[in-house]
């Protein structure tokens, strides 16, 4: 009995750091769905959740030494969704959705540029630094800008989102901290 309880204890040790990985999927799979429904406020709170949760499953893995490539790429994927796909959407179809092909061809711009900064990262041997701005604070900053809709035109958000872009591919060298 004691055995079976340390195997399924250790066992759940190895995995919680993906399941906190997969809850940032989640909250960023929410935060799309709400895009759709018209509610712009919830789906940013969606991507500072994700946000949070993103900020712990490498401490977790960290902390029970349970990183491997497998979580690795899976935090990926599902930054890529939390933090390039849900804030972009957010945004054109906040702001740029009038503006057509403009405001298409800037969501898909920073979509890529964060899956190419991604890919980048996970190929790179880490050496303390990031290069380019992490999909993670681009996200961010993208969901915070939301806020100035009423505020800015469709050409702030244009400008901000390719800034983003071009910063995520960058080699900008940032200091982990």
């Amino acid at each position: 009995m004691f055995l079976a309880k340390n195997f399924y204890a250790t066992r759940i040790k190895a995995q919680l750091a993906n399941m906190i990985t997969l809850m940032n999927l989640s909250f960023g799979i929410l935060s799309i769905i709400l895009i759709f429904n018209g509610h712009g406020n919830l789906s940013a709170t969606f991507i500072f959740l994700a946000a949070i949760f993103d900020r712990f499953d490498g401490m977790c893995a960290r902390y029970f030494n349970s990183e491997s490539d497998f979580g690795k790429e899976l935090d990926s994927l599902c930054d890529l969704v939390s933090f390039g796909i849900a804030p972009a959407l957010l945004i054109y179809g906040t702001a740029l959705n009038e503006t057509l092909w403009v405001g298409i061809l800037v969501t898909i711009t920073y979509v890529l540029a964060g899956a190419v900064r991604l890919a980048r990262f996970n190929v790179r041997e880490f050496d303390g630094n990031f290069y380019g701005v992490p999909i993670t604070a681009a996200g961010v900053l993208a969901a915070l800008s939301y806020f100035l809709y009423p505020y800015v035109s469709a050409n702030t958000f244009i400008f901000i989102l390719s800034i983003l872009a071009y910063l995520m591919v960058s080699n900008i060298r940032i200091a982990k901290v």
